[in-house]
């Protein structure tokens, strides 16, 4: 075949394949864009058949609706957000460094029943959340600490997916550049914090990403551990709304409610996004 006629030649196969991922990428954004859309939707259109993906008249009467709803509460709005703001931050913090301090003796030193204990990591990624909630109830009840935001906190600090990322993610890194470390009279404490946690960026953006969608939309929390108004999240407070009297009439305020609390969880993905990717590429089981 002549050079001319390569040149000619053209890609079907992978002018299909564009086609159907981009099919596929708007299918799913679809729910989103139709969430943002209500969310900016009067009340004369919330019910319209068949319904309108797109509103007519935009309009953000539900944001300020949303605003008076909780603001004739005992606990104003803002006081859900800044909770779930605590709470989220505190476990994504907390639970990025104690993952990485766990895992780096894991991956790195010569411990005892190492193999072992990644048995047992592995082995809890398996086991469904659920199963741990009649215990760590107990736990919270008899440790004292309900109704604080520890309570909220604590039972989500030991996540075996976060030790297990990272576990993968430090069998990459070059032990001659740890032992070069040691050599130069660097603590163990100080390589992890200068040369493995930077190193570590990839894996902790992605546990930072998978922790905060978990913390951020999960009510169960202060659901199950505070009784009190001031201490309940963000995701509590849309399912009050949610099942509060006029059902009817707060669709919109739902609507606007809930496309506010997903916005953060989109920004943190758009932000983390390289560094998932990078992390799923060396988070095969290899042991």
């Amino acid at each position: 075949m002549s050079r001319g006629a390569l040149k000619k030649r053209f890609d079907w196969g992978g002018l299909f394949l564009y086609l159907f991922l981009t099919v596929g990428g708007l299918l799913m954004l679809a729910p989103l864009v139709y969430m943002a859309s209500t969310a900016v939707k009067p009340i004369s259109e919330l019910f319209l058949f068949p319904p309108r993906f797109f509103p007519i008249n935009p309009t953000l009467v539900n944001f300020r609706d949303l605003l008076l709803v909780t603001g004739t509460s005992v606990v104003p709005f803002s006081r859900f957000i800044f909770n779930s703001v605590v709470v989220t931050g505190s476990i994504v913090g907390f639970g990025v460094i104690i993952s990485a301090m766990a895992a780096y003796p894991l991956a790195k030193h010569n411990m005892p029943f190492k193999s072992a204990i990644f048995s047992l990591i592995v082995t809890a990624i398996m086991f469904s959340p659920m199963v741990l909630q009649i215990p760590q109830y107990l736990m919270i009840s008899k440790s004292g600490m309900m109704n604080t935001y520890f309570a909220m906190i604590l039972p989500y600090l030991a996540a075996p997916i976060g030790i297990f990322l990272m576990i993968q993610f430090l069998k990459q890194i070059p032990d001659s550049l740890l032992e070069s470390a040691r050599i130069d009279g660097a603590s163990e404490l100080r390589i992890l914090f200068t040369i493995i946690m930077p190193l570590l960026k990839p894996a902790l953006a992605t546990f930072a990403l998978l922790s905060f969608i978990q913390a951020w939309n999960d009510p169960y929390a202060s659901m199950m551990y505070t009784t009190q108004e001031e201490l309940k999240t963000l995701p509590l407070a849309i399912q009050t709304i949610q099942g509060g009297a006029g059902v009817i009439a707060r669709v919109g305020t739902f609507a606007a409610a809930s496309f506010l609390m997903i916005v953060p969880t989109i920004i943190v993905f758009v932000i983390t996004q390289k560094m998932v990717l990078q992390t799923m590429a060396h988070s095969g089981l290899k042991e």
